[in-house]
């Protein structure tokens, strides 16, 4: 590539991670149910400055560290309480992912490498659709990242730069366990442990700053762990045993699927990528140059690989499987790809480039054709046709820049085509996410909320009955008193039982009591609900829920 075009292109990449990271954060409601679950612990915190205990819905909640919640806590504290403050620190995350494998890429190889492994992660329309959707896994792969950023850069450069990275590589295992557990320190460790197995690399061990290490590690993990547990008696055994060992050994999650289940999302997460991803890890693991230090050598992709292969291996293999499990692999990955695509051939490219014409083409078919079969109500068909619509388009931006750089790629000119390809499939990303916004009001309680906000007063009590919509709290800015529903409240409502009601025999007492009252449920209760003898009126109605509002009775 010709110097004169490197600093357009750093430039452009930097533009297209802040639009991929922050375009569009406020404009899609927040869904059910791990935006509103995880939003409205941020909330709760931040409303009642109790940054030690976790919870949610009023409830203790220990499933998972609090870093994201401190983080999205200051930031509605700071610009108030919307979806956009609730996505912040995803997508913060999400563009320090990017960054750290510009940087990576540059260190370690040139700045073109950077560059590509920016843009492959960019286009990959896994990460680039979870950076914005309030989940933990793009912060543990944030913290993650910067783990492995700071592990490689000590492992290739002077003794006293190595030493400050090796610092920034345990503070990041730090902030990946306080995000999501243990997993934030055993990956990286077991990423280090087979490398130095594999490559018989026993030297390596020395370099790893374990005393100082070790320490900032604790000083920055540990305190929270020490106060929680001080303050809540129940907490240790949840988290380390239940959340940990029983939900990996067990299917108590009712997560079981088959072993091979991160295997498409894996590939599909990097289309356009996914035919390069098999070649880069098989040239990476080959012929990867070690890159020599002072006294030692360094392959960092054979400790990408096996850092990945651990990963893959580990949740395959566990009880409890959900999609976002391997989203740590992905920017590290990015890298690998990144280097195999600066070194091959441009019309070699080409043809791992090429499928996904056909693949995006396929993806209109069904877009044109599937949502509007699923939808049950005429009212939701007409959210369906337009979220189609998007995605329709976004498949034929994907195949139509498939295309083109197929054809750049044959004619020998790489950039160029490495360039339309990404910017096509972000596109097509952001098309696809804008058709998810169509159907959202589906998938939030927002509307709900609203309906419900105009007769709420101060001594309202308001029931969840059976049934529980994970971002009504947060639109409310109010808890809900959950009537015989259970689910991951268990552990909440052993400790406090009177924050809920354990069975829907009790409510008739408490809705007649004096005061007003409204209970949510779904449709097909609500004979059941006239069965109880409640006097009631519908005030909300939908295809998932409906609004109930006392009656009083002279």
């Amino acid at each position: 590539m010709p110097n004169l075009l490197r600093r357009p292109l750093t430039l452009l990449l930097m533009f297209l991670a802040l639009f991929i990271a922050f375009d569009g954060l406020g404009d899609r409601k927040l869904a059910n149910p791990d935006e509103g679950r995880y939003s409205e612990i941020a909330r709760e915190m931040a409303a009642t400055g109790d940054f030690v205990t976790p919870r949610l819905n009023g409830l203790k909640y220990f499933e998972k560290p609090p870093m994201q919640y401190w983080a999205t806590a200051l930031a509605f504290r700071l610009f108030g309480e919307s979806e956009w403050t609730a996505r912040l620190y995803t997508a913060l995350c999400g563009l320090g992912c990017v960054l750290l494998m510009a940087l990576v890429g540059w260190r370690l190889y040139d700045e073109e490498t950077g560059l590509i492994a920016a843009l492959v992660l960019l286009s990959a329309p896994y990460f680039a659709a979870l950076n914005e959707i309030v989940t933990l896994d793009m912060g543990l792969t944030f913290w993650m990242t910067l783990s492995l950023a700071g592990f490689l850069l000590a492992m290739n450069g002077p003794a006293a730069q190595a030493r400050r990275w090796m610092l920034v590589a345990w503070a990041g295992a730090a902030g990946a366990v306080l995000s999501k557990g243990l997993i934030g320190i055993v990956f990286p460790a077991a990423g280090v442990g087979l490398y130095v197995l594999v490559q018989r690399d026993w030297a390596l061990l020395k370099r790893l700053e374990w005393l100082r290490g070790a320490a900032l590690f604790l000083l920055l993990a540990a305190p929270w762990f020490v106060a929680v547990s001080l303050a809540n008696a129940e907490f240790a055994r949840f988290f380390f045993i239940h959340e940990h060992f029983e939900r990996f050994l067990t299917t108590t999650h009712r997560r079981t699927e088959p072993a091979w289940f991160f295997l498409p999302i894996l590939f599909a997460g990097f289309l356009p990528w996914a035919l390069a991803l098999l070649p880069a890890a098989w040239g990476g693991w080959r012929r990867a140059p070690a890159l020599t230090g002072d006294d030692h050598s360094f392959a960092p992709l054979t400790f990408i690989l096996l850092f990945c292969a651990f990963i893959l291996a580990f949740f395959s293999a566990s009880g409890s499987k959900l999609p976002a499990y391997i989203l740590p692999m992905f920017p590290v990955l990015a890298l690998v790809i990144a280097v195999y695509v600066r070194q091959v051939a441009a019309p070699r490219l080409a043809w791992l480039i090429l499928p996904v014409v056909p693949v995006a083409l396929a993806g209109a078919w069904w877009a044109w054709h599937e949502p509007a079969r699923r939808a049950r109500e005429a009212s939701t068909q007409v959210l369906y046709q337009s979220m189609s619509d998007w995605v329709v388009f976004a498949a034929l931006a994907i195949a139509v820049a498939g295309l083109a750089c197929f054809v750049l790629l044959r004619m020998g000119r790489k950039w160029p085509g490495v360039l339309v390809i990404a910017l096509g499939t972000m596109v097509g990303v952001e098309s696809i996410e804008r058709g998810y916004e169509q159907i959202s009001p589906l998938q939030s309680a927002r509307a709900l909320a609203a309906s419900i906000t105009g007769h709420l007063g101060d001594g309202t009590r308001l029931y969840a009955v059976k049934h529980y919509e994970q971002s009504l709290p947060f639109y409310l800015k109010r808890t809900v008193t959950l009537v015989e529903y259970v689910d991951e409240f268990e552990l909440g409502q052993n400790a406090e039982p009177g924050l809920s009601v354990a069975k829907l025999a009790e409510l008739p007492a408490l809705w007649n009591a004096p005061g007003p009252a409204i209970a949510i449920i779904q449709p097909y209760r609500l004979e059941e609900m006239r069965a109880l003898g409640l006097a009631f009126e519908i005030i909300h109605q939908d295809p998932r829920r409906l609004a109930l509002k006392k009656i009083p009775t002279p």
